[in-house]
C-alpha cells in the first residue's frame, strides 16, 4: 500500500482528478475503451465535478459504480444518479454509465445479466474508492452474511450483499474485480478514517473488508 497525505481536501481532490484524468488516457491508450469504477457517497462529490471537466475522449469511457444500493435512479440515495448528475456531465457527458440497478424485487435476480454486461470489460482499468469508519469498502461490509462470498478469490465480478443496518439491499463489485484493477486510489479524509486505515493493515478482511484491496491500492488522504 502506498499512503499520499495531502495538507487538505481541495488539495487532494485538485491532483487526484489529474492523476486520474492522466490514468484514463493512459488505459485509452492500451485498449479501444477504459472501464472507470467510482464510488458513491458524498466525499466523491468535488472530484467528479472537476473531472466532468478533464479534456479525454469520455465516449470511450464506461463509468460503473462501485456498489450500489437497490433503489432506482430516481430515488435520492442511488449512487448512479449523483454520478450522473456530478460526473456524467460538461465535457464527460458522453461517458457511458452502467448502472448496476435492475427494476427487479431482489439483487440477486439480476447478478447474471449483472455479471454478463460486466465480465466482457473487465479488468477494471482504474477503481476509485472510499471507505467507512467501519472499514467497509464499495458495499463490502463487515459482518455482512454473504461477506465470505464477496470476498472469495473465485467470486463473480457482482455480487448481492444485505449491508448489517441497511435500509436496502445491495449489489456490490466483489473484491476479486477490485484487486484486479490496473489501478486502484482509495480516497479517505478526517483523523477518523486515518485511524481506521492503520487498524485495516493489521487485520484479515473478513473483519476489515477494505484490506481485500490495500495491498494493490494508493490510498490518499487528507485531514
Amino acid at each position: 500500500m502506498e499512503l499520499i497525505e495531502y495538507l487538505d481536501p481541495d488539495m487532494m481532490m485538485l491532483s487526484l482528478a489529474q492523476r486520474l484524468s492522466r490514468e484514463l488516457r493512459e488505459a485509452l491508450s492500451r485498449r479501444d475503451r477504459a472501464l472507470f469504477v467510482v464510488p458513491g457517497g458524498a466525499t466523491p462529490g468535488p472530484l467528479f465535478d472537476l473531472m466532468s471537466a478533464a479534456d479525454l475522449d469520455w465516449e470511450r469511457v464506461d463509468v460503473v459504480p462501485g456498489d450500489e444500493r437497490w433503489v432506482p435512479e430516481d430515488h435520492p440515495r442511488s449512487n448512479a444518479a449523483q454520478i450522473r448528475g456530478r460526473l456524467l456531465r460538461s465535457k464527460a457527458a458522453s461517458a457511458h454509465l452502467i448502472p448496476l440497478y435492475r427494476p427487479l424485487p431482489r439483487p440477486d435476480e439480476a447478478l447474471d445479466d449483472l455479471c454478463a454486461l460486466l465480465d466482457p470489460l473487465l479488468p477494471i482499468d482504474i477503481a476509485l474508492l472510499g471507505m467507512g469508519t467501519d472499514m467497509h469498502v464499495a458495499s463490502l461490509f463487515p459482518g455482512a452474511a454473504d461477506l465470505a462470498a464477496a470476498l472469495a478469490a473465485d467470486a463473480p465480478p457482482v455480487v448481492a450483499v444485505a449491508a448489517p443496518g441497511a435500509a436496502e439491499p445491495r449489489v456490490s463489485l466483489s473484491a476479486r474485480a477490485l484487486r484486479a484493477a490496473y489501478a486502484a486510489h482509495v480516497v479517505i479524509i478526517g483523523a477518523e478514517k486515518r485511524a481506521a486505515l492503520l487498524r485495516a493493515q493489521t487485520l484479515p478482511a473478513e473483519i476489515a473488508p477494505v484490506a481485500a484491496v490495500l495491498d494493490h491500492a494508493i490510498v490518499h488522504w487528507a485531514p
